[in-house]
């Protein structure tokens, strides 16, 4: 077995080295503490050394951020990343970028310090009052609901096989983070000498592949469809999932339409695309293929009839990891997305090439729903037109303006703001929206991780004040200037929190919240100068309230972007909602 052997002064130091050599580039660090220091000790001696072009520490000033930056880098990427988090204090912080992980399946190696075991006789001996008061029982119980694997290292010995069997169940599909403690003592435990196998022995499944009699049973249900209808969400977490699905919706002339979509799934501007909620499409559909989509419909709003079948592809089509979840699977294919839709394809194909498939009826419903794509597309473009000088600024308006300007490669990441109606994403790996659990706060430091990842693209987060708060100001503009990122952040400034308006008013429609001239628990007035905090970072800052002044003002933030090389904030006055 072809094996490593290093030099190492301690545990600490091993297990940066086995990341190293498992393909791990950067340990973002959220929150240094006093759990750091034979990591702090470990990274030093590697630049000591110039050891400067493998492993890369991230200095994160807030842990909202560390998580969200290792995320926004992964979704991009597809590789696993490492975190590293201060005890029970920074995995606190974490909690909810965990939880937005776990839910977008996003791998990820949390690992955490622990506070010493021991109170005295050693280096690594409690010495300070929050090494009794910051431990807890059961640390890891904070995120376990969350992560896919928990464990505590406990000896040097074990590194190898911790690590690896992290990043495998990191990886391992569904996939999500996992996390691992390290107690001080065993961090800071002397480990003269660390071998390991060169290439890990554990590693992730490989894509699971459904049932081909199962895939045969959706075939010939998508075929014999009268009115059939996909609905997707996640599909283009996998950039290699968007071929085969345009391909089958083309093959059959089957309808798209995106339900919370959290990536570029389906060119927004195929034919076939019938815009971003499906409950208007849903209770008239004999046969609805969804995948990747935990809410593919509203049951409140909408719901298939009752003899419709539902087909869900997904690595988890059940979401057993959601508490309940009553959306009907009649066919339930479970397996990667991108291999499945091939193989469902293929099956389609072979079936219509049957004598007795009568195909005229796939070629009057392509022709209805491209009519009725048409039909959205000028009403989206109306309504954006209509509200074009209306102040402060409708979100339809703001959207229209930053999609004039895309590039076709450039990224969008957005959180609650940006309206997709009025931009056009046509290539994969292009759009990123928040994790649907919602904990507020991801996009500022996801995009500053699609910009780690992507350093030759342009970034731009779309986000709302309230979100922005949530994602800390601070620590966002001082990582994208201490690392060289430099992202446009574009700021929907309704100096409110929208979506809680906006539930309360379905709630009691025409109540006492919707005539109030100020909303209870929902106003953020007075609005602070986003703008002025990016400047204070070395960015370019810009409060813009006309309407008519907003695309010049993305044209000078994009300048300063791609030409100066530096962040920049619009911030946007906004109407509520």
């Amino acid at each position: 077995m072809n094996t490593k052997r290093l030099k190492v002064d301690s545990v600490a130091e091993g297990f940066l080295d086995l990341l190293e050599a498992r393909g791990i580039r950067y340990f973002f660090g959220g929150g240094a503490g006093t759990d750091f220091p034979p990591f702090i000790e470990a990274f030093a001696k590697r630049e000591a050394q110039g050891r400067t072009d493998g492993l890369r520490p991230i200095t994160v000033i807030h842990e909202i951020t560390t998580i969200s930056m290792a995320h926004g880098y992964t979704m991009v990427t597809g590789e696993s990343q490492a975190v590293m988090l201060h005890t029970v204090a920074g995995t606190a912080n974490a909690v909810g970028g965990i939880i937005n992980a776990a839910r977008a399946r996003i791998p990820m190696l949390v690992a955490a310090g622990r506070t010493s075991i021991t109170e005295k006789g050693r280096r690594t001996s409690r010495a300070a009052t929050i090494h009794w008061a910051q431990e807890s029982f059961d640390q890891a119980g904070l995120v376990r609901e969350f992560v896919k694997w928990d464990y505590e290292l406990r000896l040097g010995e074990q590194l190898e096989t911790v690590a690896d069997r992290a990043l495998a169940i990191a990886a391992n599909p569904p996939s999500g983070p996992v996390y691992v403690t390290f107690p001080l003592d065993v961090a800071g435990e002397a480990l003269p000498e660390f071998e390991f196998s060169a290439r890990p022995r554990l590693r992730p499944s490989a894509a699971t592949q459904p049932d081909p009699a199962a895939v045969a049973r959706a075939a010939e249900a998508l075929v014999n469809a009268d009115n059939p209808l996909i609905v997707v969400s996640s599909a283009g977490r996998d950039t290699q999932a968007v071929a085969p699905l345009v391909s089958l919706a083309e093959r059959l002339a089957i309808p798209v339409a995106e339900s919370w979509s959290a990536y570029m799934n389906f060119p927004h501007d195929h034919p076939l695309h019938q815009g971003f909620e499906a409950d208007g499409l849903v209770p008239e559909a004999d046969v609805i293929l969804t995948v990747e989509s935990d809410t593919p419909w509203f049951p409140n709003r909408a719901e298939p009839p009752d003899n419709a079948t539902v087909i869900q592809i997904d690595d988890d089509p059940l979401y057993e990891r959601y508490p309940i979840r009553g959306y009907p699977t009649d066919i339930g294919l479970a397996g990667n997305a991108a291999s499945t839709l091939r193989a469902l394809g293929a099956c389609v194909a072979e079936t219509l090439t049957a004598p007795v498939r009568d195909v005229s009826a796939i070629d009057a419903r392509r022709r209805r729903w491209e009519a009725a794509h048409r039909r959205q597309r000028r009403a989206w473009n109306d309504a954006a037109r209509r509200v074009s000088d209306h102040c402060p600024m409708d979100y339809r308006w703001i959207s229209r303006c930053i999609g004039d300007v895309l590039g076709d490669d450039d990224i969008v990441v957005t959180e609650i703001s940006l309206d997709p109606t009025q931009t056009c994403f046509r290539r994969p790996g292009t759009f990123f929206c928040h994790p649907h659990s919602g904990v507020l706060g991801w996009a500022p430091g996801a995009a500053l991780g699609a910009k780690l990842a992507c350093p030759d693209r342009t970034v731009i987060c779309a986000i709302g004040d309230g979100s922005h708060v949530f994602g800390v100001p601070t620590a966002t503009h001082f990582m994208s200037r201490a690392y060289d990122l430099p992202v446009l952040f574009v700021i929907y400034n309704n100096g409110s929190w929208q979506r809680s308006r906006e539930a309360t008013f379905r709630y009691a429609p025409g109540g006492w919240a919707a005539k109030a001239e100020s909303v209870p628990l929902c106003e953020l007035e007075p609005s602070p100068r986003f703008d002025l905090i990016c400047e204070a970072n070395g960015g370019y800052g810009e409060l813009v309230e006309d309407p008519g002044e907003l695309p010049a003002a993305l044209e000078r933030a994009l300048r300063a972007v791609r030409v100066e090389k530096r962040q920049a904030l619009l911030n946007v006055i906004a109407r509520k909602g």
